[in-house]
């Protein structure tokens, strides 16, 4: 959902009140047993910017110290190439977040300052703006939620899609593609606006105890019930 004239501050606000309030509601308290884990929903909820969070993990000085970081990553796995790893900082330390902070997460964690490079919708920081105003909200070491305080400047966003298809051209298939129609759209105008997105399913395996999404999917994808020979038939 988006929401005018607001911030990624208001919507991580509106989460933790809106999960907490869920949690309580259906589990009678605001703690939760999840497999073998108990998770506490007790506010506030931790908010720890992703590279503060890298170092507290890794011990490394600077997580942005790109010869640093992979270091660190390649003794954790000597058989790498190094040619393999990202060469960028920001995506480094995306990299480094998901092998030594993301599956630690337990308790409902808001992980922010987001590295602009892997951002590419997201507002720039007012004070940094190799950083942007984004969030993901992590619990039982998986993503929940990811919301930002939108971009709405057409010119920065442009710049950033001409990164995104630079990228994608080089090779990354999560690179996104210059969408001329959205950078139209922009031109005429957009409120400061927040937008979020929430996992809906990772979010009732959690409160129903269930360790796999099938189990909670509303839309599974189901076998066909026709026969090989059946569907050919049906086709002609």
């Amino acid at each position: 959902w988006y929401q005018a004239w607001s911030t990624y501050e208001d919507l991580m606000d509106m989460t933790e009140e809106m999960i907490t309030g869920l949690v309580e509601e259906v589990c009678g308290s605001t703690t939760l047993q999840y497999g073998e884990i108990e998770m506490d929903f007790s506010r506030p909820w931790k908010r720890i910017p992703m590279a503060e969070a890298v170092a507290e993990a890794t011990g490394l000085e600077d997580p942005m110290d790109l010869d640093a970081a992979h270091a660190w990553y390649l003794k954790r796995h000597p058989d790498m190439d190094a040619s393999h790893l990202p060469s960028t900082p920001g995506k480094m330390l995306a990299e480094l977040f998901d092998e030594a902070v993301e599956p630690k997460l337990v308790n409902p964690t808001f992980i922010t300052a987001f590295p602009t490079e892997i951002s590419p919708l997201s507002r720039r920081n007012d004070a940094n703006p190799e950083i942007v105003d984004r969030f993901e909200l992590f619990m039982a070491g998986r993503e929940i939620a990811n919301g930002f305080s939108e971009l709405n400047d057409p010119v920065d966003q442009a710049g950033r899609f001409v990164d995104q298809a630079k990228a994608k051209a080089e090779g990354d298939d999560e690179a996104m593609f210059f969408d001329a129609d959205y950078i139209r759209a922009l031109s005429y105008g957009m409120p400061p606006t927040a937008g979020e997105g929430i996992g809906i399913d990772r979010l009732v395996m959690l409160l129903t105890n269930q360790q796999s999404i099938r189990e909670v999917i509303l839309f599974p994808t189901l076998r066909s019930q026709h026969s090989p020979s059946e569907t050919a038939e049906v086709e002609e």
